[in-house]
């Protein structure tokens, strides 16, 4: 009796999970825009460790990176989620990064760690901070390719470890499930109608006017205090061993 009444609590678990996710999706593609598609996925198995659903024996990101569909079908279309999320209810959701969905700055989940608590020291305000075991990744506003290019070149050094997520990119966000664990929010989303004030306006007004969305920190001054940050535990930009780096 006992080891039916587990299979049964585990397999009500694993059913609120899949829901979590498709309501997950939902949020991001109707209510904040965010252009998203289902992940590859994990192949079924045994225990913790399982493989990706791609072909790659050696997938350094398993199930959590786009493969069928590609990237370029990411959408915010509801219908379009429903019937991704109902066929692959277990499918990580995928945000296609650039254009005017968010972007992102990731680094090592331990040097992340660090790197938040010298965001507060310093009073900058962050936006969504995405974690998983490995790495994390802090949620920016959306920016090109040419404003990367020029903030990086103005800057002496920047960490090895940084790896920015633009156009053409993607990030995998909560509550996904993948290889390296669940994905979860280190720092929350905050609407910007928090910042901005509701002035007694409806749902939908908010939404219409861009409030119902997170509101993101620009790309400058988050890695400003990362290279910083980095620079202070070095001593010098580039010299001995970086606490952002691996």
């Amino acid at each position: 009796m006992r080891e039916i009444l587990g299979r049964r609590r585990k397999l009500s678990l694993r059913r609120a999970g899949r829901s979590a996710v498709l309501t997950a999706a939902l949020t991001y593609a109707t209510e904040w825009q965010w252009p998203v598609l289902p992940g590859v996925g994990l192949r079924p198995g045994i225990g913790r460790v399982r493989e990706c659903g791609c072909p790659d024996p050696d997938c350094v990101v398993p199930g959590a990176h786009p493969f069928d569909p590609g990237l370029l079908a990411a959408t915010t279309d509801a219908r379009m989620v429903r019937w991704w999320w109902t066929n692959r209810p277990e499918a990580p959701v995928v945000l296609a990064t650039g254009g005017r969905a968010p972007c992102a700055v990731s680094l090592p989940a331990v040097a992340a760690a660090r790197a938040l608590a010298a965001f507060d020291h310093a009073g900058v305000r962050l936006g969504p901070v995405v974690a998983t075991p490995t790495r994390w990744s802090l949620l920016v506003a959306p920016y090109s390719l040419e404003v990367l290019g020029e903030l990086l070149n103005s800057q002496d050094w920047v960490p090895g470890s940084l790896r920015f997520h633009g156009e053409g990119g993607y990030a995998v966000l909560p509550p996904s499930p993948t290889g390296a664990g669940r994905v979860r929010w280190e720092r929350a989303p905050r609407p910007a109608a928090a910042a901005a004030g509701r002035g007694g306006k409806t749902a939908s007004d908010r939404r219409a006017d861009g409030l119902a969305r997170p509101w993101l920190p620009d790309v400058a001054s988050v890695v400003d205090v990362l290279v910083e940050q980095s620079v202070r535990s070095t001593g010098t930009p580039g010299g001995g061993s970086s606490r952002l780096a691996y």
